[in-house]
């Protein structure tokens, strides 16, 4: 996550997109949803919403990454 969080929020919208466009394609793997559950996060810290896929949270649990994110912030 420390990779989304510094980049610019340009960037951040720009990485979304692809991964929402491959995923539309049908060219999709789980560490998709995951890197786009993490730039969904950050998004959601800057103040941005953005949309999931359908099956978005069938796939990825945002709570398990956020709570993951606390634990290594503390480490």
């Amino acid at each position: 996550m420390d990779f989304y969080a510094k980049l610019p929020t340009d960037f951040l919208i720009a990485f979304y997109c692809e991964i929402m466009k491959n995923i539309e394609k049908g060219i999709l793997t789980k560490n998709m949803y995951f890197e786009l559950g993490l730039i969904i996060l950050v998004a959601n810290r800057r103040g941005i919403t953005l949309d999931k896929p359908k099956d978005f949270e069938q796939v990825v649990d945002l709570k398990a990454i956020a709570n993951e994110d606390i634990f290594q912030l503390s480490l």
